[in-house]
């Protein structure tokens, strides 16, 4: 069996803006220390909430750095350096294992993409290279590229390939790395809507966006289920779904960014090609909010 790097609730953190545009690190800071008083389990930075197709190698290196020193070992950092250039990938990953990231999260091949034989050697190539976990992400939505239970259970044999970020939606496929791969390889859910339904199949948590918002809320679906309180864990899961709904009506991170806007942080603009959410979207990000609980 592999140690999982986190159990329960991760934050896919967003990456506040400053007014020019540029990365705003105090309130980056600020949002941190708010996600570990509440009880998150791991901050995964520089993931596709924190808008990393848009960061420069500069910013994409020193969030990292900033990261890893603002959370000073109190919850596990994990790095998003995933890349459909293999040798730029396992530079970025280096750079953040050389930084103090406690483990990497990479996403598959997108626009160029691979067959299955590609994904192999691409994530074999990168785990050789590096000496800390690996988190694969598998989100064919927004990539193009499926990772298969057949690939998977083969990767997993690699010591430094711990774990997936499952995202494809498809509980069927998920039941399927579940039986392919056993103990070898750690499943996290990548869908906020489908946290327990990963938990029933033997997950150790999620990467949540909906944790940016509402992290205490996030963590406690995990523990419920892990300390056998599986209705009030299934309830939870249920009761979250509007907001979930709402925080993808459209693309992520943009109505995220909004709500963590009207809650009171500084998280600034989506740099282009994101743009604010529609009057329809903004309507019901509000809307959710206040059945949640989130607005007074």
């Amino acid at each position: 069996m592999k140690r999982p790097v986190f159990t329960g609730a991760a934050v896919a953190i967003i990456t506040p803006m400053n007014t020019d545009g540029s990365v705003n690190y105090d309130e980056l800071g600020r949002i941190i220390d708010d996600q570990i008083a509440h009880s998150t389990d791991a901050i995964v930075i520089c993931g596709t909430t924190g808008e990393s197709p848009t960061l420069t190698d500069e910013e994409h290196t020193e969030c990292i750095r900033y990261t890893v020193k603002k959370t000073a070992g109190r919850v596990p950092v994990i790095a998003g350096t995933g890349s459909n250039d293999t040798k730029y990938a396992i530079w970025l990953s280096q750079q953040a294992e050389a930084d103090g990231a406690d483990a990497l999260l990479l996403v598959t091949p997108y626009y160029n993409k691979t067959s299955q034989a590609g994904l192999l050697a691409h994530y074999t190539a990168i785990a050789d290279a590096v000496h800390i976990p690996c988190i694969l992400y598998n989100v064919p939505s927004r990539t193009g590229c499926n990772l298969t239970p057949a690939t998977l259970a083969e990767l997993a044999k690699h010591p430094n390939i711990n774990a997936v970020k499952e995202a494809s939606g498809n509980i069927s496929h998920v039941a399927e790395i579940a039986a392919a791969c056993g103990d070898s390889l750690n499943i996290y859910s990548g869908n906020d809507d489908q946290i327990v339904p990963l938990l029933a199949l033997g997950g150790k948590g999620v990467i949540s966006v909906l944790s940016n918002v509402a992290p205490q809320y996030t963590h406690d679906i995990c523990a419920k289920w892990f300390a056998g309180e599986t209705a009030e864990s299934l309830s939870m899961q249920l009761k979250a779904v509007p907001l979930i709904k709402a925080l993808f009506a459209d693309v992520n991170p943009i109505p995220v960014k909004w709500a963590m806007n009207r809650l009171g942080w500084n998280a600034g603009d989506c740099r282009l090609p994101l743009v604010a959410p529609s009057a329809a979207v903004q309507a019901q990000l509000e809307t959710a909010m206040q059945e949640f609980g989130l607005l007074k």
